[in-house]
């Protein structure tokens, strides 16, 4: 089994947790609640498009291994030190990733989401966020649509114009990917994000038609997630509970059938015994 280290290697392409968490080794303790929750709110699972569940679910589980270590003083020497995390003593604590996030943070509803994103937009931190999305992006529009907070299609000729400024001003260099780029690759971006925002709008309308609310929908998928997780992780968390006979042949044979039927004078009846 890889180690936390390997995957965060994998799928966040760096061993260093500091550098993962876009802070430094002196960063206080609330800083770096800060970071983790800023960084799991973009892979939480129930908030990313379906075919990127997977993915942001190993990348979750990764950040709560990550916070902690960095968040219990003993480990985080011990990674300073020696460049080790304990995988096996941290899995024995912590039953699921997803209750761990719980016990942290408050729940967030649509209203926290949209007034950040209100706050967010136009901040300066959008602006360093755009800044280190484009530098470590090369230019890569995708990778900024990918990275930063909120960014849609819509707010392309905005972000395009910031970038451009601080390239007259020499405050980053200049990425033809980005000053010229393709109009087939802008396409293909263009109708990816009209598909995904179709697709969410035929769930709210079935959610709506259904008569659920978005809430509900949320609870019920973090239900079962977190029911695959303890799943997943049960051979960690508790004892393994032995397994149920199997019904004999002989059982299953006694086993009543439905009564076969037939159509009769164009109706469906129950066959006579």
């Amino acid at each position: 089994m890889p180690s936390t280290l390997d995957l965060c290697e994998e799928y966040y392409g760096t061993r260093d947790l500091y550098k993962l968490l876009d802070i430094d080794k002196n960063t206080l303790e609330k800083d770096v609640k800060k970071a983790y929750y800023k960084l799991s709110l973009k892979v939480h699972p129930d908030r990313v498009a379906e075919n990127q569940k997977a993915d942001a679910t190993e990348k979750f589980k990764i950040l709560g291994k990550i916070y902690a270590v960095l968040s219990d003083p003993d480990k985080k020497k011990l990674y300073e030190e020696k460049g080790i995390i304990d995988d096996d003593e941290d899995e024995s604590k912590l039953a699921t990733w997803i209750e761990m996030w719980k016990t942290i943070f408050k729940p967030i509803t649509d209203e926290d989401i949209e007034n950040y994103q209100k706050s967010y937009v136009g901040s300066d931190l959008e602006k360093s966020d755009i800044k280190k999305a484009y530098m470590n992006g090369n230019g890569c529009i995708n990778y900024l649509m990918s990275t930063v907070p909120f960014m849609a299609v819509e707010d392309e000729p905005r972000i395009i114009a910031m970038v451009k400024e601080w390239i007259d001003a020499g405050e980053v260099p200049e990425y033809e990917i980005f000053t010229k780029e393709p109009k087939a690759k802008r396409n293909r971006r263009h109708k990816k994000y009209a598909r995904e925002n179709l697709e969410a709008e035929e769930i709210k309308a079935k959610l709506a038609k259904e008569g659920n609310s978005l809430e509900k929908q949320i609870m019920r998928r973090q239900n079962e997630r977190a029911q695959q997780y303890d799943d997943l992780f049960a051979k960690y968390f508790v004892e393994e509970k032995p397994k149920k006979k199997r019904a004999s042949k002989q059982a299953s044979k006694a086993a009543p059938e439905e009564p076969l039927r037939k159509v009769k004078s164009g109706r469906v009846s129950k066959a006579k015994k």
